[in-house]
């Protein structure tokens, strides 16, 4: 196996690593290059921070291990490959009447990715996250493959997902899908007057699929106003996909500026008439809307862009009230702000989600948008809310550990599993998550 040096970065460009990458093929060539020389393995990049970088060491691509293995069209369990998209399950598998259970808002997110992240979608409160859907998941270690399953080894499973690919290399999974109706989607839209309401309409949601945009640069009693999406599968004539498009450069500064964010937030409000509206939508133009702008991370300059993402008890929704007061009054808020209702569900001894409500937005990288995201992960940690490690680029490891209060159950599997640290990666290394508590 040969390994070539490349430069690359987390999806947020923030930051980046040099390093060694091998592209195995096969599953034969995966496991003579661990006994060999074991390595983190990542993905498509698509975690925002450093959670897939090594920077300085080697690094495993998975992308060519992304075949399909075997579909039980009965029961709609799925063996595949680690490297192979979400996306591209959707694709293939919706006409036939099966989505993977749980998407998130990227269809590039690879099999593998989705399990060491344990992500969640637009339907959490309903199905909970992606590794609760798992049923087995084949490592590959030093001493070759292994098969494990909740019931076989539960407490290397529990610490396999969303454990950061510190327990092995994942190189395939069985996955039990979920029935869809079709490969559409009928999305009812509707403006949100502020936080307050928004969060009712969560609450009381009975759709599949739940999401909010919100407006942050709103102030006052528009706090928080924005548009839910509600949606369900459907069958019939699929539209036709608008064309993909693409940022071909770095944007300038001032294209996401206070007021250029704050003109474009008030258009995107306003497209929504005030009455709401339905439509239908392609499977993947509703899952996965910012895929068909390819690199739309170029949008934030050169320097790249953090994204915080947090979830807060229910009880604590004050705190995001708080956030999104300090959000709109230093106006450094861009397009992209999601809402979400979260329930318990949960996989791994370090998975995000708990049952509360959870807030995503980006920030361009620039010292303001560093000291703000402190701030924001001030009030989290006081709401005993948690970060999302799969967005996270700036946090430390005293906070993380206090956030995730199975942290010593997973740290205790990972030196079991990779007692050299051979996996450890640039998040896991700044984050102090295998040092000595």
């Amino acid at each position: 196996m040969r390994w070539k040096s490349a430069d690359y970065t987390g999806w947020g460009r923030a930051l980046g690593a040099t390093g060694q990458l091998a592209r195995p093929e096969r599953q034969s060539a995966l496991t003579a290059l661990v006994a060999d020389a074991p390595a983190p393995a990542i993905g498509n990049c698509r975690s925002y921070g450093d959670a897939c970088l090594n920077d300085g060491g080697n690094a495993i691509d998975m992308t060519r291990l992304d075949r399909f293995v075997e579909f039980d069209a009965d029961s709609g369990v799925l063996h595949v490959e680690a490297g192979i998209t979400l996306g591209e399950i959707a694709r293939i598998m919706a006409p036939r009447g099966w989505l993977p259970a749980v998407m998130p808002g990227t269809g590039f997110a690879t099999v593998g990715g989705a399990i060491a992240n344990d992500v969640h979608g637009k339907n959490h409160h309903g199905a909970g996250s992606f590794g609760q859907h798992v049923q087995a998941i084949t490592l590959v270690g030093p001493k070759g493959a292994r098969r494990i399953t909740l019931k076989s080894d539960p407490g290397l499973f529990r610490a396999t997902v969303g454990g950061l690919g510190q327990t092995g290399v994942i190189v395939s999974a069985e996955m039990q899908l979920a029935r869809c109706k079709g490969d559409i989607v009928t999305l009812t839209e509707r403006r949100v007057a502020n936080l307050d309401e928004f969060l009712g309409l969560l609450d009381r949601s009975e759709a599949t699929y739940t999401v909010g945009w919100v407006d942050a640069t709103a102030r006052g009693d528009a706090l928080g106003r924005g548009i839910l999406e509600e949606a369900e599968t459907g069958a019939g004539l699929v539209p036709p996909t608008r064309p993909s498009k693409s940022v071909p450069f770095n944007a300038p500064g001032f294209a996401l500026s206070a007021p250029v964010v704050k003109l474009f937030n008030a258009a995107y409000l306003r497209r929504v008439p005030e009455r709401g509206r339905t439509v239908v939508k392609p499977i993947n133009e509703f899952f996965f809307p910012l895929d068909r702008i390819h690199n739309w991370n170029r949008l934030y300059g050169k320097r790249g862009f953090h994204q915080f993402q947090c979830v807060v008890p229910l009880a604590e929704a004050a705190a995001l009230k708080e956030m999104l007061m300090r959000i709109s009054d230093a106006g450094m808020a861009s397009p992209l702000a999601v809402l979400k209702r979260m329930g318990p569900g949960r996989a791994g001894y370090m998975s995000f989600p708990m049952e509360g409500y959870t807030l995503a937005v980006d920030f361009r990288n620039r010292d303001a948008a560093t000291r703000l995201i402190g701030q924001l992960e001030d009030l989290t940690a006081q709401a005993g809310g948690r970060i999302y490690l799969a967005k996270d680029s700036l946090s430390g490891a005293a906070r993380v550990r206090a956030m995730y209060p199975e942290y010593e159950k997973w740290a205790t599997e990972v030196a079991r599993a990779d007692p050299k640290g051979a996996l450890a990666t640039d998040l896991v290394r700044r984050l102090g998550l295998r040092d000595k508590a």
